[in-house]
């Protein structure tokens, strides 16, 4: 999806790209076997260079940014390998891309954005422009591809360095047992996980706006800055945090492990392929994956059936 139809729905998308020679994007790439029963939607970010827009960066903050689009590069990885290995279920990689510029149509503080949750966003900082893409790539994941299990995994915060290191990713989720899962993945395939708070009782007050529904970057960045960030693209997934959802969310934040030193690692392929090979036909990836939510609730089941 090019600009033109994002501009007329006003979504963030098109906020953090509009002063890019290079137009925005939505991308969805699917994957849809007969006989599937669960829809799965892995979104990247994929800010194919970040100056910070008018929240502009250092001049040595800056260098390196080639490297924002490290999730949507790692997912389209996945995705590809994935469907090649052969996948049992429905899977959609959403590839949220954009060139965060400075122009004259770049977006300001003090903008505010319907995104494509329908929620508005008051620009505080135009540096944090990865999770308004996101927020509307979950969005669409919801929406329009009515997926069970929703992924995200982007570049998204400094502070991912500082919660988890430079080896292990942050994974941020609703739902204990994928966590659990995520991790185990991360051990198995070398792409580690390490889990962050999930509090939005008491984190998404650091988006409080006066006059839309949130800001786009928080209060206090003193505050578990890096499950902050995360609490923002889910509020774009799920209407309200504090009503239960039946939609598995996972946030994986890979700052830090996406590079070593000026060069990629190609983080992030190995840990989707890891975590889902349950649903694939490739008896290596099936070995190695771990034991999923729902594989565990059928053994239980059978196990009192037995009794």
């Amino acid at each position: 999806f090019r600009s033109k139809q994002w501009y007329q729905r006003r979504v963030a998308i098109t906020a953090g790209g509009k002063a890019a020679e290079s137009p925005p994007a939505l991308c969805v790439l699917s994957h849809k076997p007969a006989g599937a029963t669960k829809t799965i939607a892995w979104c990247g970010k994929g800010i194919m260079y970040d100056t910070g827009g008018f929240s502009i960066k250092t001049k040595t903050g800056m260098p390196g940014m080639k490297r924002d689009c490290g999730g949507a590069a790692g997912i389209l990885g996945a995705f590809q390998s994935a469907v090649e290995c052969g996948f049992s279920e429905n899977l959609h990689a959403v590839l949220c891309i954009a060139e965060n510029s400075v122009g004259p149509c770049a977006a300001v503080p003090d903008d505010i954005h319907i995104l494509y949750s329908g929620k508005s966003v008051e620009i505080n900082n135009t540096d944090a422009e990865g999770r308004l893409v996101l927020g509307d790539g979950v969005a669409y994941a919801r929406k329009d591809l009515n997926a069970d299990i929703v992924l995200d995994m982007c570049t998204l915060t400094g502070a991912q360095g500082i919660t988890t290191g430079q080896h292990h990713a942050a994974v941020l989720t609703n739902n204990e047992k994928w966590e659990s899962c995520a991790v185990k993945a991360g051990l198995s395939s070398g792409d580690m996980v390490f889990p962050i708070v999930y509090a939005p009782e008491v984190h998404f007050s650091e988006f409080k706006s006066s006059v839309a529904d949130m800001k786009n970057s928080v209060a206090n960045r003193s505050n578990a800055q890096c499950s902050c960030a995360g609490l923002f693209i889910g509020a774009h997934l799920f209407d309200d945090y504090f009503k239960p959802s039946p939609i598995v969310w996972i946030h994986v934040d890979m700052a830090y492990p996406v590079h070593i030193g000026e060069r990629a690692t190609g983080w992030g392929p190995a840990l989707l392929l890891t975590l889902f090979g349950r649903y694939s036909t490739s008896s290596l990836l099936s070995d190695i994956a771990p034991v999923l939510p729902a594989d565990q609730a059928s053994k239980r089941a059978k196990h009192e059936e037995m009794c």
